[in-house]
């Protein structure tokens, strides 16, 4: 419970201050023999129970505890002096139910007297009578006064005879649905059911049609009986919009009855009360006079003893009804306590002891109101899910509490019983971060499941972790991002060709991580490397950092934002240009988008600080390049088109990708209006003759235009080829820094900087730096263990000027061949991708294009096929998707066409696309898509948008994870792969000045349910998760889960127990018709269907348990 108290001052009366004198006034002819209670036991569980147990501790009583099988674990067993099991082989609500076991085991422990807390027996006077014929005391009225007031028609007779006004209803329990009809005839719509045995709004229904009356009377009906033991209901006419206000009361074995003021209980939902207040707000003086002044007059006419509470509702013309008294203490019972500074339960023990309210200081004229007190019952369950009813690690309903507490109608003291209803603002919950929590659900499930990212190899990263070098205070020196940001990009390239010396492109943070690690270089560890970037390359051309696969990858595996990567990086690193790669009309995706979509991307991309945009296709197809370029260049970046480069320009006899076609090339795109001219050699095939001859073409041709190439070092001849390059003219070649430079990756930074070291060429980069920088790299990539490509490829292979098969992929199919057990015919899968693009036409070989001459090739491995058969039988096979559709022109169109009659024969009929494939795409309706998502996410941000845009499946699962792990990159790079060690002790920082203090304590082992509860110390506190052994669930028998995106397949919406079915397979049935009834926490839910169609199959029994999203039924 939620309390806040508000007091002035005055007296203070029973547990605080006691006052034993027996007043004068005070007379009665009643003889009451006083028995001092010595042990009493709580027949109930929970807080209660603990609220009495301490009010016994004060008092020197002696506490006994009784409990269920499964409250084994539970805090009121503990806090007991003595603890009995009872209900053994029971559920857990009729264990607590059951009285000849609590009975026994009062009179066999020597118990003096009962306390029924509330719920369960407290309003059973079977119960208090059990007590009585044990030799028991029961802390509360008699039983004879507990029938009267329990049975709640009974009550309303007694109302009505001692001159309390009540609210028209039936006279006695109704014995059928008929009763209810009459009733509803008479008075009219709506009315309301009631428990006759029981309260806190289980088994109360509000009907306000015929068509309603039956389906709330059967449910209202089966509550009751579920949580009192009997359905009986009576019928009331329902007020509308009432304050629901309660009269506190005590009464002694004299005769003696005293109120202590009211609450104010309107604020709640489903008839279950939410806040209770004390005193209640705005309430008119005399009306306050009139509702206590009836409550004491009720309870004298029965000969009212020990604790109870008059309930009335008041109309919106001050009007009060008597609707029913609670024959026990309340939840709320202490907010009263609160303002009054009377101790409510150590008056139950004295009264039940034999003392007089005056003997314990409590005459009416000494209770006064002092300040007031506010609680708010703080349940298992969720508001942002309709208030479903929640187990285990439980979602609780404080937001909710705290948007009621900030409500400007229930600050100005004005609600009623409507008030939840009309204020729908109250669901617009504030999402609860709670990320220390969801860390450590993650760190339990990779302790328990393994890495939640795909494993290439079974290599556990390196225990080392890397060490930053040490880096200069202050501010980065300027660097080349400076001129840009003062003068433009046309003003910027002219700036790179008037420079002298050779410059330099790190890719160390993309492209050389993309050919090594398999693209799996976090966040986190680029962050820590950052600031020594910027301090000692601020003279750089440029670091590639983003696009390509990282952007998916960045969310697909790493569960990060690209975006994020992209606003810290910039953030660390403010003087270098960053440089991105972007695939033309693909964005940074795998297929076409419409053209707003790659004009937008650009947009925010240049917006979160990218600089340099390097554009190419995978076909060198003109039209879609020609669409990033201007993209880029109207979003204000650096225009560097690349030229994808292929064959071999000093080989005469390879006579289709000549000098001229890409002299050719280079001259549509200088007309484009491109800043930069990028040669991009994605296999390495530029060997140091060939990049002469085609360095000096182009700087012949284009005096002026900054020229920047780029290549692999496969073969091992790259830093020989981009030397040549440097020598021919070029402005830019690309590095990789030492530890992340050779075999696929790019040559080695260190390597050009000495070999151009006192030239022409001098790169001006300190050597000592660099050796600095790689170390650092050098034991990052241990941390990569299970991704780095020398786990199965421990040299590069010359034998790529044969196959062209780029370097990132040629890893990639590396890393496959091995993980299927073919490793042993990675030739062979070379070989049949040379073939795989002979047959394609000898294509442009770059992401996409060069996946789809992939696919081929595994296909003719995996069927045995060459090049010929494929070629003959082209019109039987059935070809890769991405075959298929590059024969289409969904890529694109590549140079010399597409190969015929191979094209003919796999198509046949299949539609054709002429021209630019995005060309004819409606454009993207950003607004849309930007309430979709809202609906669903809260705090999207304009780049969480766009990357919906681009993944829309990657960027879900991405959000989900998010939402159930929490921030991941926040953990170091051995800790998110593997998790932490048993007793490890380690540190997370989730923000500047915010750090967690963990320490994994123990695994526990398997439950029933498949879990494995995970011990944690977080901040010094014990938590602990519970995680489900993935593994293990796959031995044992669970219950199916409903796809959430499944229309037609019907989830529960809560934990609970079916009650009743109301379809059968094979049923017609529409939207809105009720399906099946769900009992929770003795709370029944009717499940209605969300679409119209036919049952296709029912999952589910009646008084089959289920857990939340359990599958129901099938509705198609």
């Amino acid at each position: 419970m939620l309390q806040l108290h508000f007091v002035k001052g005055g007296l203070t009366f029973l547990g605080i201050k006691r006052i034993n004198v027996l007043s004068a006034a005070f007379q009665s002819t009643q003889r009451v023999e006083y028995k001092p209670i010595k042990k009493v036991l709580v027949a109930n569980r929970g807080e209660i129970a603990t609220r009495v147990f301490r009010a016994c501790t004060e008092l020197g009583i002696r506490t006994v505890a009784v409990y269920s099988e499964q409250d084994t674990g539970q805090i009121h067993r503990q806090k007991a002096d003595e603890a009995y099991l009872i209900g053994k082989g029971l559920p857990p609500v009729q264990a607590y139910l059951h009285i000849p076991d609590i009975i026994k085991v009062a009179k066999e422990n020597n118990v003096d007297a009962v306390h029924p807390g509330y719920g369960f027996l407290s309003e059973r006077s079977d119960f208090a009578q059990a007590c009585t014929d044990a030799g028991v005391r029961f802390i509360g009225p008699t039983p004879e006064v507990v029938q009267k007031m329990g049975d709640k028609v009974e009550a309303r007779a007694i109302a009505i005879s001692a001159g309390v006004p009540v609210v028209p209803g039936t006279d006695s329990p109704i014995t059928c649905l008929t009763e209810a009809k009459e009733f509803s005839d008479k008075y009219g719509f709506p009315i309301i059911f009631k428990a006759a045995f029981g309260g806190g709004g289980r088994g109360m229904r509000v009907v306000r049609s015929y068509e309603e009356l039956e389906e709330n009377y059967t449910r209202a009906y089966s509550e009751a009986l579920s949580a009192f033991g009997n359905g009986s209901l009576f019928v009331e006419k329902f007020i509308e919009k009432p304050r629901h206000i309660e009269v506190q009361i005590l009464g002694d074995k004299f005769g003696n009855v005293v109120h202590l003021y009211e609450r104010d209980c309107s604020i709640q939902r489903r008839h279950q009360k939410v806040v209770e207040i004390a005193p209640a707000a705005l309430l008119d003086p005399q009306l306050r006079d009139r509702l206590t002044h009836d409550s004491v007059k009720l309870a004298k006419q029965v000969g009212y003893e020990n604790a109870g509470t008059v309930e009335f509702l008041v109309d919106k013309h001050g009007k009060h009804y008597f609707i029913e008294v609670n024959s026990r203490l309340q939840v709320e019972h202490t907010v009263t306590e609160e303002i009054t500074d009377v101790d409510l339960v150590h008056a139950q023990i004295h009264i039940s002891e034999g003392k007089s309210l005056p003997e314990l200081g409590l005459k009416q004229e000494n209770i006064r109101i002092n300040g007031c007190a506010i609680q708010c019952r703080v349940t298992t369950e969720d508001p942002a899910r309709g208030f479903q009813p929640d187990t285990g690690r439980i979602e609780t309903n404080i937001p909710f509490l705290q948007n009621v507490l900030n409500n400007n109608q229930f600050l100005q003291g004005t609600v009623d019983t409507q008030f939840i209803d009309e204020n729908p603002d109250l669901f617009n919950l504030r999402p609860v971060q709670n990320r220390a929590q969801k860390l450590l659900h993650y760190l339990g499930h990779v302790m328990v499941n393994g890495p939640t990212t795909p494993i290439p190899v079974k290599v556990k990263p390196s225990s080392v972790d890397p060490v930053v070098p040490p880096i200069p205070m202050g501010e980065s020196p300027s660097g080349f991002r400076d001129i840009l940001l003062r003068e433009g990009p046309e003003k910027f390239a002219k700036a790179i060709r008037q420079h002298q010396g050779l410059m330099l492109m790190d890719t160390t943070f993309r492209d050389a991580h993309q050919s090594l690690l398999a693209t799996r270089v976090r966040t986190h560890d680029l962050k820590k490397i950052a600031p020594f970037v910027s301090q000692n390359f601020n003279n750089l051309f440029s670091l590639e950092n983003w696009g390509g696969a990282t952007f998916d990858v960045a969310m697909r595996f790493l569960y990060e934002c690209p975006w994020r990567r992209l606003q810290e990086l910039r953030q660390l690193i403010p003087n270098i240009p960053f440089q991105m790669l972007l695939r033309g009309a693909n964005a940074v995706g795998y297929t076409n988008y419409p053209d707003n979509a790659v004009f937008k991307f650009c947009e925010v991309a240049k917006e979160n600080g990218m600089d340099i945009f390097r554009v190419f296709d995978s076909l060198n197809y003109l039209p879609n390049m020609i669409l990033g370029m201007e993209a880029a260049g109207q979003a204000g970046g650096v225009v560097e088109a690349a030229i994808s480069y292929t064959g071999d320009v000093a080989d005469p006899t390879r006579t289709k990708y000549t000098l001229d076609y890409y002299v050719n090339l280079a001259e549509a795109l200088v007309k484009a209006g491109t800043h930069i001219l990028c040669i991009k050699d994605m296999a390495g095939l530029l060997k140091p003759k060939a990049s002469d001859m085609l360095i000096r073409a182009l700087r012949d041709r284009f005096p002026d235009v900054p020229i920047h190439v780029h290549t692999h070092d496969t073969a091992g001849a790259g830093v020989a080829s981009m030397l040549a390059c440097a020598h021919a003219g070029a402005d830019i070649v690309d590095v990789a820094v030492d530890s992340m430079s050779g075999m696929t990756s790019q040559p080695s930074m260190g390597a050009l900087v000495a070999c151009t070291k006192g030239t022409d060429q001098d790169t001006g980069i300190q050597l000592e730096k660099v050796f600095d920088y790689s170390e650092y790299w050098e034991v990052a990539r241990g941390l990569y263990s299970a991704f780095d490509c020398t786990a199965t490829m421990k040299s590069g292979n010359s034998d790529v000027y044969e196959n062209e098969i780029p370097g990132g992929q040629y890893t990639n199919l590396h890393f496959q061949a091995h993980s299927m057990g073919l490793g042993n015919k990675f030739k062979e899968v070379k070989k049949a991708y040379a073939e795989a693009n002979k047959i394609l036409g000898d294509v442009i070989k770059v992401t996409p294009s060069s996946k789809i001459v992939g696919d081929l090739a595994q296909f003719m491995v995996h069927n045995g096929l060459a090049q010929e058969q494929v070629e003959t039988m082209a019109d039987e096979l059935s070809f890769p998707l991405s075959v298929v559709e590059y024969l289409q022109g969904y890529v694109g169109i590549p140079y010399g066409g597409f190969p015929e009659p191979l094209r003919s024969k796999v198509l046949k009929d299949l539609p054709r696309i002429e021209g630019r494939p995005g060309a004819t795409l409606p454009p993207m309706d950003f607004v849309k898509l930007e309430s979709k998502l809202k609906s669903k996410y809260d705090d999207l941000t304009p780049e969480d948008i766009m990357s919906a845009a681009m993944y829309p499946k990657v960027f879900e699962e991405y959000k989900d994870f998010s939402t159930q792990f929490g921030p991941v990159e926040c953990l170091n790079t051995r800790l998110f792969l593997e998790g932490p060690k048993i007793a490890e002790e380690f540190e997370v920082e989730l923000e500047r000045g915010k750090t967690l203090h963990i320490k994994a304590l123990a695994l526990g082992d398997l439950n029933k349910a498949g879990q494995r509860e995970v011990f944690f110390e977080l901040n010094g506190q014990l938590r602990s998760v519970l995680v489900k052994d993935t593994q293990a669930m796959k031995e044992m028998h669970f219950h199916p889960k409903a796809l959430k995106d499944v229309k037609g397949q019907i989830g529960a919406p809560m934990p609970g127990k079916v009650i009743d079915i109301k379809v059968k397979e094979g049923d017609k049935i529409e939207k809105g018709q009720p399906l099946c009834v769900l009992s929770a926490m003795k709370m029944e839910t009717l499940v209605n269907s969300p679409v119209s169609g036919t049952v296709k199959k029912i999952y589910v029994k009646p008084d089959m348990h289920l857990e939340g999203e359990d599958l129901l039924l099938e509705i198609e």
